[in-house]
């Protein structure tokens, strides 16, 4: 069966009205979750496992495939309207989502990330749809001393991803690499900086974090300013959407964020999240306007927000191509195609056709369904911050609370978000950007554990490092990311005091 043929008969499978029907459900869920801080996608998944037992393979993995693509539309509503990231990968969306709304340009912001959402959906279905064997052979061709490598170059080349000074980056990453350290120790299983605390030992989850660092941190901010929040007054229905100027600005932004987060996708680990960071540097170099940047770039929207949806297409290539999950939520994914009985991996195609092409046609109209039904609710969604600052302030802290418990139901949990959030006002009063460390907690796990496999089959040696041509390349470009700036220092300060000593 050709890809046009087998692209055809998903049609046919996923226009049934059973499938159909758990399409539109799954986007409507989905985007709801995105929206709501804390449940997460694989939470919403999680609920809704047990009801998949009811239905058929392609049915089921339609639905929980629409919540995951679906959360990723809703997650930039909050973070633009009200600097509160809906999902961990919507934290970069904040940097310029909110600064556009300050201006009034928060209807612009919104159709922005749902255009992009829609064009990366639909490239990254197109792309799995093509390429989904190769490019799982590809992600698998890494080893441990590889993933240590990309993981190192990762922080260090996107702990400055908002442009922030170096040193001040380089403090709030290891402050971050330091909470990614807690919890049991991934070789030996012995629980460390725990300080006895028995529910420290399942480590210090990353929605808490987020939340505190940016929502309670807000609330904190905005409370004690006179201006307070951003204010929609007399905004006609065209100065909602984004003017000529901002979609020649953002078309190509979202055509990168697009490959950059579909090729991320394929990496092991906590894609949607890293393809943001990626997206967002990318477009900061790439941009005529850096001056712009961390004040309200259109692009700084439309990239992330474009990758991170890409991104959950490339996720789907080695889970149902090989069968293995490279992130919780394509793990979701494989245990309900499991609990009907189905096996994802190289004869998934051949075996089960009604399943893959399914999925894929399911995809194709999901994001249809999304960019109708988030387009005309812009305007609703702008209007939320006609509330009144009490109102919104209060809707925000409860929000931040209820989802940050509800994960696990766990009081730790809200304590978290209550320190990270004094932190994360701390670092804004003195001007501390809070997102390397979002970072370090996505990564820190991966480049530990990568660290020590890498020891252990090397009895020692860090030689191992150098010796895989792979990894001496990424180990190149992660010193030459650290010595960089430095060097960039020393050259301004000897240009400066050049100039002091030239004769007037």
């Amino acid at each position: 069966m050709t890809p046009l043929q087998g692209l055809v008969y998903g049609f046919l499978v996923a226009l049934t009205p059973e499938n159909l029907g758990a399409a539109l459900l799954g986007a409507i869920l989905g985007t709801l979750v995105g929206v709501l801080p804390g449940i997460g996608p694989v939470g919403a998944m999680a609920l809704l496992l047990p009801v998949t037992l009811h239905m058929a393979p392609q049915t089921a993995l339609i639905m929980l495939a629409a919540i995951y693509y679906g959360s990723m539309y809703g997650g930039s509503t909050t973070s633009i309207l009200l600097n509160v990231p809906g999902e961990a990968a919507s934290v970069v969306t904040t940097i310029e989502g909110y600064q556009l709304a300050k201006k009034g340009r928060a209807g612009a912001a919104l159709a922005v990330a749902a255009v992009g959402s829609f064009v990366a959906g639909t490239v990254g279905v197109l792309g799995l749809m093509l390429f989904a064997p190769a490019l799982s052979a590809f992600a698998l061709s890494f080893g441990v001393p590889e993933f240590f490598s990309l993981a190192l170059l990762g922080l260090l080349a996107l702990s400055r991803v908002s442009g922030g000074r170096f040193w001040p980056s380089m403090l709030v990453l290891g402050l971050g690499l330091a909470a990614a350290t807690v919890g049991l120790d991934p070789i030996s299983g012995q629980a460390r900086f725990g300080f006895g605390i028995v529910e420290l030992q399942q480590g210090i989850g990353l929605v808490p974090v987020v939340m505190g660092l940016y929502g309670i941190a807000e609330v904190l901010s905005v409370a004690e300013q006179t201006g307070g929040m951003p204010r929609l007054t007399g905004i006609r229905l065209r100065e909602l959407f984004p003017t000529p100027q901002e979609w020649r600005r953002s078309v190509p932004a979202m055509l990168r964020g697009t490959l950059v987060g579909f090729f991320i996708g394929l990496i092991p680990g906590p894609s949607t999240v890293l393809s943001t960071f990626v997206a967002y540097s990318l477009e900061r170099r790439v941009s005529r306007r850096r001056d712009q940047f961390g004040q309200g770039a259109i692009e700084g929207v439309a990239g992330p927000e474009s990758a991170n949806n890409a991104a959950t297409s490339g996720a789907m290539v080695p889970m149902l191509s090989l069968g293995i999950p490279f992130s919780p939520a394509t793990a979701m994914l494989l245990a309900a195609l499991l609990i009907q009985g189905v096996r994802p991996g190289p004869l998934l195609v051949r075996d089960y056709p009604a399943v893959f092409w399914g999925l894929i046609a399911s995809m194709y109209i999901g994001n249809l369904a999304l960019l109708v039904l988030n387009l005309p609710l812009v305007g609703i969604w702008a209007s939320v911050l006609r509330l009144p600052q009490s109102v919104l302030l209060t809707v925000v802290l409860l929000l931040t609370l209820v989802g940050a418990y509800s994960i696990d139901n766990s009081l730790l949990d809200l304590l978290v978000l209550l320190a990270f959030g004094l932190v994360g006002y701390i670092f804004r009063k003195v001007r501390f950007d809070p997102a390397p460390m979002v970072l370090a907690l996505v990564l820190g796990p991966v480049l530990e554990n990568s660290f020590r496999q890498s020891l252990f089959m090397s009895q020692g040696s860090l030689l191992i490092f150098i010796q895989r041509p792979v990894s001496a390349l990424l180990i190149a470009g992660a010193i030459s990311v650290l010595v960089a700036p430095l060097l960039w220092q020393i050259r301004n300060r000897r240009l400066s005091l050049s100039g002091r000593r030239r004769p007037a």
